[in-house]
């Protein structure tokens, strides 16, 4: 699959050099110089990164097919992509997901039968606490946002110890809240 890790912005300076928009959590791994690219729309690449740098704000790449701002400037807009099938195989035990991983996923009470006990034929006496709708980045962490049945959002820690258990082929995601996170479920926390 074709995910996209950045997209070009403005032409910077004159050599060629362009702003990129990361969508990346590692843009040093995933745009390394020398890095070859697919692009889309496909006619604009692949591209092969020449150099990457960082200004303490933004990203700014050049790539070997745009020489010079002309070029450069052509290339706005372009998504640069990289195909998570190919992939190192012990990428598998890595505990990283991506979005649309997890969209559409069924949040459910850890604890509520069935929930956690390795028993999916249970299903229909587990609480369902909503629907994962999107994934927040942040800086401590990232955090599930989940649209409860009465359609309020729900941003939960995404962090092992509130999910405890992501099960794509069930559909699921087992949720373990504190106190006052989800409406309605035991009262806030007190902080001492």
């Amino acid at each position: 699959m074709l995910l996209t890790v950045a997209v070009i912005g403005p032409a910077h300076a004159l050599k060629g050099e362009v702003r990129l928009e990361i969508r990346t959590d590692d843009p040093d791994g995933r745009l390394a110089p020398g890095v070859v690219l697919p692009t889309e729309p496909a006619e604009r690449g692949p591209l092969t990164v020449s150099r990457l740098r960082f200004d303490g704000q933004r990203w700014f790449a050049a790539f070997e097919e745009a020489p010079d701002r002309t070029a450069a400037e052509a290339l706005r807009g372009t998504a640069l992509l990289v195909d998570t099938d190919s992939e190192d195989a012990d990428d598998e035990d890595d505990e990283s997901w991506y979005l649309h991983e997890l969209v559409g996923l069924t949040a459910v009470l850890a604890g509520s039968d069935g929930a956690g006990a390795g028993d999916s034929d249970d299903a229909a006496s587990r609480t369902v606490l909503g629907e994962v709708v999107d994934l927040e980045e942040g800086v401590a962490q990232d955090r599930l946002v989940i649209r409860t049945p009465d359609g309020e959002e729900v941003a939960a820690p995404f962090v092992e110890e509130i999910v405890p258990q992501i099960d794509p082929e069930a559909g699921t995601v087992l949720i373990d809240p504190p106190g006052g996170l989800f409406p309605g479920l035991g009262e806030a926390e007190e902080v001492h």
